[in-house]
């Protein structure tokens, strides 16, 4: 996805939702199509660790 004014992304630095030009990229998470999805982002990717964790088990 290209990056432009309308991606929402959360700055792992400052732990914030941004929105359009910010942080860099290496800081980021994202981009998100919303701002509830990029507050979302932390429990997003601790969900798909989990679910990696355990594919990985079995």
């Amino acid at each position: 996805m290209a990056h432009d004014d309308g991606d929402w992304w959360f700055c792992l630095k400052h732990m914030k939702v941004e929105h359009g030009p910010g942080c860099p990229g290496r800081d980021r998470m994202g981009p998100y199509a919303s701002e509830s999805e990029a507050a979302n982002a932390l429990a997003l990717a601790r969900e798909r660790n989990q679910a990696w964790r355990k594919q990985n088990e079995d």
